[in-house]
């Protein structure tokens, strides 16, 4: 899968909504892949630790990782 910088761009919101359902999401960013860009999502945990995640929203890539909590320094 190939995407754009627009198209990951436009994809973010989106990747908010879907992954809500796993849990918190804390942070959403958008990342250079070998052959294009994906999307980063944080997640504070995962609500189900068997869920299975998506791999892409609206054809961009997804990457997943749990975080904890963001707080200020």
């Amino acid at each position: 899968m190939v995407a754009s910088l627009d198209q990951a761009r436009s994809a973010k919101a989106e990747a908010v909504k879907e992954f809500s359902r796993f849990g918190e999401v804390v942070g959403v960013g958008i990342v250079k892949l070998d052959d294009g860009y994906g999307l980063k999502v944080n997640l504070k945990q995962l609500a189900d630790d068997d869920a299975s995640l998506p791999q892409s929203v609206w054809g961009v890539p997804t990457r997943c990782e749990i975080v904890g909590a963001i707080r200020k320094l």
